[in-house]
């Protein structure tokens, strides 16, 4: 056929540059006492920017999983076929150590080092990442089982992806899943019926139906089910010690939004084997240890989509012409970008600083401890929430190129949801928030001691603080309003971390827009005098 036109103005692809090249997330590495950690990182960032990852990652999206119930003789089989690219992507996590490798890591800062990569990788795929995520909470809640940890944590943090229905002990590592939800209860997991029966060997038996199991495939679950004693948490594995497999039949994979590539059941337990974990009656304290790493995830994960898009619209903004020059060079797509790159490097801020919290409380430190509980509970809110609108908006800034499936935008804004409801929808997290600080009225002070370390840094942001501490003081009507006052503790902590910590220019557009007021209800509203060329230059892609 000949050529009937020449092709112009066509944006070149994403490819060759280095993800890890962020100079937010590398900042927050240092001052985890991690930058140990950025060779690793940034050999990551690079693999993570190739065209390679790339397309690992749309083949596990366009080839999404498959459950085979039976063989074809009629026996149950309960296996779920992956395409070829989940099982590299999976790989590649786990020997960059982003499952459960820190738990095993004493280096300062390993639990800040494995948010990064974390953060890095998740930008080429997302659905793979919750089953490392998993794996990776998993091991604080099986700590409440010595003997079990003990045989367990090794293969879980072991840098060996060894995919395949065998007996865990005799794999070279190990996935965990997490199967908490009924179909009559959802977040109210006190409601489930899933009932667990003592055994002489000290097993027990459970028998139940779980509405939503992510990750299917995983060697072990963590579940709850009620026992004699109550409500209580039990390790389940896919293959039992002899060899013969556990009664977990897996009825259907759900047909999600987004998340294809990544597999999420219904499942029966017919009357299927396992070991408890902690006391009886005391299931909820121990899965929340496993619940909140993974909202720490859902908090990183949500930061890592923001940077992810935010750099996507950068690059096409770059190289794309319109009325005459550059996008990047109108006025108005300046503000947009300049608009998304805050919200992104707000959002990484707070997530690394979460990170950080969480090493420096596994090393003792009590007022850490109080600022993690609290402040992971507000940013698993508002981080969470802010994403579906920036992935909304970045993907118009390509136009109808950031409509089809080619550009992996839509990609980007099918998953945005998930975080925020994964482990607890906006009002479970926001109501989470008011819990810690009935329970722990200390946890108040500590976080706003953390916020008080920016005090007379930016007067936009001393404001915001002042009334959040008279807001905090209104006892009224306060479950109705918790939203609006979580969202307040969320702004004024992104704020102090960026006025301490980030780009002046990001913190003195961030300070003027969120805090002072100066800002529409959409992206694209920041006041004028904002140094959109600064903010901007942040995330353009590094080419390597």
């Amino acid at each position: 056929m000949t050529a009937t036109h020449e092709v112009t103005n066509q944006v070149p692809l994403p490819y060759g540059h280095d993800t890890a090249a962020d100079p937010t997330l590398l900042a927050a590495l240092q001052r985890a006492d991690a930058g140990w950690a950025e060779p690793e990182l940034r050999e990551l960032g690079r693999l993570a920017g190739s065209e390679q990852a790339a397309e690992w990652g749309r083949l596990a999206n366009e080839n999404p999983p498959v459950l085979r119930t039976h063989d074809r003789f009629g026996h149950r089989i309960d296996e779920v076929e992956f395409h070829p690219a989940w099982h590299e992507l999976m790989r590649t996590a786990v020997s960059y150590g982003l499952h459960a490798a820190p738990w095993q890591d004493e280096r300062p800062g390993a639990h800040s080092a494995r948010a990064a990569k974390f953060y890095v990788w998740g930008q080429v795929e997302a659905g793979h990442t919750c089953p490392i995520s998993m794996t990776y909470a998993a091991v604080p809640a099986l700590r409440a089982a010595p003997a079990l940890a003990a045989e367990l944590e090794p293969l879980l943090a072991a840098r060996e992806y060894d995919y395949g229905l065998r007996e865990p002990r005799t794999k070279r590592g190990l996935i965990a899943g997490m199967s908490m939800t009924e179909k009559q209860g959802g977040s109210d997991v006190r409601t489930n019926t899933t009932t667990a029966v003592p055994q002489p060997d000290g097993s027990y038996r459970l028998t139940g139906h779980k509405w939503f199991t992510s990750a299917p495939m995983s060697d072990l679950f963590l579940t709850l089910a009620q026992a004699p004693g109550g409500l209580s948490c039990f390790v389940l594995p896919r293959v039992l010690p002899d060899g013969g497999r556990n009664r977990l039949q897996l009825m259907r994979l759900k047909d999600k939004l987004g998340n294809k590539s990544n597999a999420s059941a219904e499942l029966e337990y017919d009357g299927a084997v396992g070991w408890l974990v902690g006391e009886e009656g005391r299931g909820v304290p121990t899965i929340i240890e496993m619940v909140n790493m993974t909202r720490l995830d859902c908090t990183v994960g949500a930061a890592s989509g923001m940077r992810y898009g935010a750099t996507r619209a950068v690059h096409h903004a770059l190289h794309r012409r319109a009325f005459g020059k550059a996008l990047v060079d109108q006025p108005l797509m300046r503000n947009v970008l300049a608009d998304l790159v805050v919200e992104s490097e707000a959002a990484t801020i707070v997530a690394m600083r979460l990170a950080r919290a969480t090493d420096r409380t596994l090393a003792g430190d009590g007022t850490e401890a109080l600022v993690r509980r609290l402040g992971l509970a507000v940013a698993k809110y508002w981080v969470c929430k802010r994403g579906p609108a920036h992935s909304a908006e970045a993907l118009e800034c390509l136009g109808g190129n950031g409509y089809v499936e080619e550009s992996g935008m839509p990609r980007l804004y099918r998953e945005a949801p998930l975080v925020s409801i994964w482990e607890g929808s906006g009002n479970v997290a926001a109501l989470d928030a008011l819990r810690a600080m009935a329970r722990r009225p200390e946890s108040v002070e500590a976080f706003l001691g953390e916020l008080d370390a920016a005090a007379g840094a930016d007067r936009r942001l001393d404001a915001a603080v002042a009334a959040l501490r008279k807001e905090l003081t209104d006892l009224g009507d306060l479950e109705y309003r918790t939203r609006r006052l979580v969202e307040s503790m969320a702004l004024a902590f992104q704020g102090s971390l960026l006025v301490r910590y980030g780009s002046p220019a990001v913190a003195d557009a961030f300070c003027a827009s969120r805090l002072g007021g100066d800002h529409g209800a959409a992206f694209g509203t920041l006041p004028g005098g904002v140094d959109t060329a600064a903010i901007i230059d942040r995330a353009r892609p590094v080419m390597v």
